[in-house]
């Protein structure tokens, strides 16, 4: 069951067509799909352990994370496990009041209550987490949108390089963030609606941190220590980089990368 659920507005599914890649083979040329780089979609899962409805919605997003099953389009899962499930029995130990307090944010500007299981992609579409139709269909419209660019790099063990640039035409002014997942993640629950089961998560946010906002002429550019906490598994993380619009929580840019030693720059 649902601690809280408002009416949503429905969202009509469109078919996930191709994306327009914004270039084009030479004359003569064929371009393969698998030559051309994915955009880049952010999927929040707001979520809680305590859910009986929250398992179905975690398979989804990995499923989707993982099996690329949307054309031309990298699904970024920021999987965030809200804390008021927290005292019907079962303590999420991954839970945040930060995550509860963010999920109030996006249902202040659409119009709806708080619930699980909710996805908001790109900060533009929200609905029950495991309607995996309208979940693709939302994240193939999500990729049409322009999108400025966003460069990580690590120029030092222990840092994080960040460079934003070319911000859509019209963007509201945004605020920099940088959240860093791990995957891999499961729990035995022992108490409430999910009681006896092993749950296994999408992408956990571990942590999440505003770093700033960009200048006058749209660019941003920082390095930032990751700050990792020695109980996460490094081979499983990467650090993921947000623009977002203050106002109406749109995701304008988006960037991730893998923290694995394999993965360093």
């Amino acid at each position: 069951m649902k601690p809280v659920l408002f009416l949503l507005t429905p969202v009509l599914p469109l078919a996930a067509a191709a994306l327009l890649m914004g270039s084009h083979p030479a004359p003569g040329l064929t371009a393969s799909s698998d030559d051309l780089p994915r955009v880049p979609v952010v999927v929040e899962l707001f979520t809680s352990e305590g859910c009986s409805s929250c398992p179905a919605a975690d398979a989804a997003l990995r499923e989707l994370e993982t099996a690329h099953s949307v054309p031309g389009v990298e699904v970024i899962a920021l999987g965030q496990h809200v804390d008021y499930w927290n005292r019907l029995g079962w303590k999420d130990a991954f839970s945040s009041s930060q995550f509860t307090e963010r999920q109030r944010d996006y249902a202040a500007g659409f119009g709806t209550g708080s619930y699980t299981p909710q996805v908001v992609v790109n900060g533009r579409y929200e609905f029950v987490g495991s309607q995996r139709a309208k979940l693709a269909d939302a994240i193939a419209r999500a990729a049409r949108a322009p999108r400025a660019t966003v460069v990580l790099s690590r120029p030092s063990p222990g840092t994080l390089g960040i460079s934003v640039s070319h911000l859509p035409a019209g963007t509201a002014p945004t605020e920099v963030l940088l959240a860093l997942t791990e995957t891999g993640l499961s729990s035995q629950v022992g108490r409430g609606e999910n009681a006896g089961r092993l749950l296994r998560h999408a992408a956990v946010v571990r942590a999440l941190r505003p770093l700033g906002s960009p200048a006058a002429d749209g660019t941003f550019a920082t390095t930032t220590p990751l700050q990792i906490n020695p109980i996460w598994k490094t081979q499983n993380l990467r650090a993921v980089v947000l623009v977002q619009e203050k106002v109406s929580h749109r995701i304008v840019g988006v960037a991730a990368l893998p923290l694995n030693e394999a993965a360093r720059q």
